[in-house]
């Protein structure tokens, strides 16, 4: 049996793509986009019709925010054709610290997928881990709409998160360990850094120990995977998002992929604190936290960027 057979078997797999016509081959439970991945896909002849849907061509002529909302949903519904599962679609990046344009973005997807048919039981808004980005969540929980968090690299996010009750979030593994080689410069030991011993997997751990034993219904999925051995390490972890190429890659590993996560027995967690975090103590934690505050601005501005870019091709 392959690694991905093996992996499949611990945890829920998600496709991080846009590229709905490779998914018959992944086999996904759920995919996950985002305007970066829309923006890739959009460039290849097999998705590029996409940006002439009548719908979307309609939308651009008077209100180009609302024809960017229909692509997303037009992808959106394509992945739904080829998934059993839930599609994760984002919010504009640009309105990542604007409380009340994140709940009117997040409401109209909701609203352009039921016109099509689609339940909000299928559909994950992905919003920025911002403190406004949670609390858009939080309300919109009372609404029946499910939020997935991205763009999440800090405990002190994850807490923000469990407190409002937030239906999944997904931490950043990759790139918490991209800036820890990076500040580690030329000592940076790549074979000692596998594995368990992982920067970005010790953050994932850190947040799933928490919330298992505290029993917070929050769903954790690991993302921004960058090796297989990063995903090895997580084997058992609520779901994991991974690219087309690191799926293809597991499924032609033979390694052996045992559970490495167990809810039933998740282990000591390394906090006690509570889950409840005021504004002020929220924004002092990323302020004390370099890595998080660059991070988290740094998806931001290129998320934002690339739906600029996506804008302008449905305006061409």
């Amino acid at each position: 049996m392959n690694s991905l057979d093996q992996l499949r078997r611990h945890s829920a797999l998600v496709a991080d793509t846009a590229e709905y016509l490779q998914l018959p081959l992944l086999q996904p439970r759920d995919a996950t986009t985002n305007p970066s991945l829309v923006l890739r896909a959009l460039r290849q002849p097999d998705y590029a019709a996409l940006r002439h849907d009548p719908g979307v061509r309609t939308a651009a002529r008077t209100d180009i925010h609302l024809a960017m909302d229909r692509l997303l949903v037009r992808f959106g519904c394509e992945i739904l054709q080829r998934v059993p599962g839930r599609v994760s679609t984002e919010v504009d990046a640009r309105l990542s610290n604007d409380l009340d344009a994140n709940l009117a973005r997040a409401r109209r997807l909701i609203a352009l997928y039921a016109a099509e048919g689609i339940g909000r039981e299928r559909v994950l808004i992905k919003l920025a881990t911002t403190w406004e980005g949670i609390e858009a969540a939080r309300r919109l929980k009372d609404e029946g709409i499910a939020c997935n968090m991205t763009l999440l690299f800090s405990f002190a996010q994850a807490r923000a998160c469990a407190a409002a009750g937030v239906q999944l979030i997904s931490p950043f593994v990759g790139r918490i360990t991209d800036w820890a080689r990076q500040q580690a410069g030329a000592a940076w030991d790549p074979q000692a850094m596998r594995g368990a011993r992982d920067p970005g997997v010790q953050a994932l751990l850190r947040i799933w120990r928490f919330y298992k034993a505290r029993g917070v219904a929050t769903e954790v999925m690991g993302a921004s995977f960058r090796e297989t051995a990063q995903l090895v390490a997580l084997s058992g972890c609520d779901l994991l998002t991974v690219s087309p190429a690191l799926i293809q890659a597991l499924a032609a590993e033979e390694t052996p992929v045992p559970c490495r996560l167990d809810p039933s027995a998740p282990g000591v967690p390394e906090d006690d604190a509570p889950l409840a975090l005021s504004r002020a103590a929220f924004d002092a934690a990323l302020a004390a936290d370099t890595m998080t505050r660059t991070k988290l601005e740094e998806g931001i501005a290129l998320f934002s960027a690339d739906g600029a870019s996506l804008q302008a091709l449905l305006t061409d």
